[in-house]
């Protein structure tokens, strides 16, 4: 089983070669690593974010684990040439339209949550976003002049059903091996796109009569997320609401150094990554928390290599090791990137 192995920029690298550690010390056989170079790296290197290698490795490899990306040094880029465009240029080419972030809390992190810690305590959801459509990659798109002669920015949110029903699904199927439990985020009472999203949903969820679905607008889903967190099982959205959805859930179990992802095509074949950025301010310092990259290990072994026996065995040995006291400095501790890793592989015993 081919791995490809894309770190990026700024503490990407770190926090791969945390992840990659502990594949190893799972000695399960069968997994072979390749890396390229993607985002600001590969542009220093190629000219390009998305060097045309890397894409081919991207296509020929089982799964993809992925870093981060993001320069500062790069900003002045044209668009098509910053590192962001590496990670919408895989999504768009490999075909991945759901991302799956998971937010749970860790019963040893209910006292680093922005939220009291018996609201802390109940949070266990997966937020499933649509990864391939709305504004994100909708067109039109662009910068223009008025006839006042000001200066408009604008981007075309869209979706067509085929796009809604299929994320749509993921979330049911997502459900319905959890605790049978969806909601629909959308925007309905504003958005034409909106209330298509809403319409097909419950056209969808007529296969699913064992799955109970509920609908909630966008900014309530916000509120709730702080308030009552506990009620979501799974919650299905957008490009947009899901992205800022899904890193307000990271705050609320403690830091967004701890939340994976999975991100999949139809295939099943998926890429992996912490939702946090590159944060460049401590690249290199051993400052940087590797638990959302060991975590998004253990969700490839799951969903694309077909080894949850050892995507369990992971998951147990990072609770175990925030058990045993293993912090970063995200999480109000001392203990470095490779402290971090060590503590973990220790615990997978």
């Amino acid at each position: 089983m081919l791995v490809a192995l894309l770190p990026g920029d700024g503490i990407g690298p770190e926090v791969i070669a945390q992840a990659v550690r502990v594949l190893d010390a799972l000695d399960i056989g069968g997994l072979v690593f390749e890396e390229a170079p993607v985002g600001g790296a590969a542009w220093r290197a190629t000219g390009h974010p998305l060097p045309a290698a890397t894409l081919d490795l991207a296509r020929r490899a089982d799964a993809i684990l992925f870093g981060a990306v993001g320069d500062p040094e790069c900003d002045a880029l044209e668009r098509h040439l910053r590192p962001e465009q590496a990670i919408l240029g895989l999504r768009k080419e490999l075909g991945l339209f759901a991302n799956l972030r998971p937010a749970r809390l860790f019963p040893e992190l209910a006292d680093a949550s922005a939220l009291r810690p018996e609201i802390a305590r109940a949070i266990d959801m997966v937020i499933v976003r649509e990864l391939t459509g709305d504004v994100y990659f909708g067109q039109p798109r662009g910068r223009r002049a008025t006839e006042d002669g000001l200066r408009e920015g604008y981007d075309m949110m869209r979706y067509d059903e085929a796009e809604v029903a299929r994320i749509a699904r993921v979330g049911f199927e997502t459900a319905r091996g959890r605790r049978g439990r969806l909601c629909s985020v959308d925007k309905a009472n504003v958005l034409e796109t909106s209330q298509l999203w809403r319409d097909v949903v419950i056209e969808v969820s007529a296969d699913y009569a064992d799955v109970e679905l509920s609908h909630m607008y966008v900014d309530n889903a916000a509120m709730q997320l702080v308030r009552n967190p506990g009620q979501f099982d799974v919650i299905v959205t957008g490009n947009l609401f899901g992205d800022i959805l899904s890193d307000q859930a990271s705050m609320c179990t403690g830091s967004i150094g701890m939340l994976p992802s999975a991100s999949l095509n139809d295939t099943g074949k998926g890429l992996y990554e912490p939702i946090h950025g590159s944060a460049p301010d401590i690249a290199g310092q051993g400052k940087a928390n590797p638990l959302a990259t060991i975590l998004s290990a253990a969700m490839m072994l799951r969903h694309s290599l077909d080894r949850a026996d050892a995507a369990d065995r992971i998951e147990a040995a990072v609770a175990a090791a925030l058990a045993g006291g293993a912090r970063g400095a995200d999480l109000g501790g001392g203990h470095s990137t490779g402290e971090i890793g060590d503590r973990v592989i220790a615990a997978l015993g």
